[in-house]
């Protein structure tokens, strides 16, 4: 599943580097996406596959992030959790940008889908003893992009994913038994629930 990502991910930013098409318009992301007068949702998804083309570390770094953790959470969780680990951690990105930032910032990039993937390794990782100093410096370098000038991407998208994948992190972590697995599902689907909601807010007020 991570080299599925990153093929995907790969193939959009080649996308979007043919002028005309308009990939990165089109998959982008801004809270005003959210609100009923330019209602389209499912940017909330799309923006983790478009990055800035002004800036290759962008695309480059979020892709060897995703590689590294892959390759560590995807052969403990198994693809589907992995995939649904992922899915969450983006939409909680798109969360952050949503009540953090104006509704007009438009942002760009997987990196609240990756910021979800180290909190869920941070949470696994400290659960279990392991040592986190590798991911502390991926973390900081991050956060340190997201400051960069010209570059669409946010640290309201950091800090969202983050708390998304740490909170899944967390569950799957309290129900890693197999006696567990129903319940982990059911909470899954429940945290996914609240985060669709929240992200309806504004368009219900």
């Amino acid at each position: 599943m991570t080299y599925a990502i990153l093929a995907v991910t790969a193939l959009v930013f080649l996308l979007q580097l043919i002028p005309g098409l308009g990939i990165t318009d089109r998959f982008l992301y801004a809270g005003l996406y959210s609100y009923p007068f330019a209602f389209e949702p499912w940017r909330m998804l799309t923006t983790a596959l478009v990055h800035s083309q002004s800036f290759i570390l962008h695309v480059g770094l979020n892709m060897y992030s995703l590689w590294l953790f892959g390759q560590a959470l995807e052969p403990m969780l198994g693809r589907a959790r992995f995939l649904a680990l992922y899915v969450i951690s983006a939409f909680a990105g798109s969360l952050g940008v949503l009540f953090l930032s104006a509704p007009n910032q438009a942002v760009v990039g997987a990196s609240g889908a990756i910021f979800g993937l180290m909190g869920a390794f941070l949470v696994i990782q400290r659960k279990l003893g392991g040592n986190m100093n590798g991911l502390l410096v991926l973390v900081g370098i991050n956060l340190v992009i997201g400051f960069i000038p010209g570059i669409n991407v946010a640290w309201q998208a950091h800090v969202g994913g983050l708390i998304g994948g740490a909170i899944v992190g967390l569950i799957y972590y309290q129900t890693r038994r197999l006696r567990h697995k129903r319940l982990q599902g059911i909470l899954i689907a429940a945290f996914s629930v609240l985060l669709i909601a929240l992200s309806l807010v504004h368009f219900v007020l």
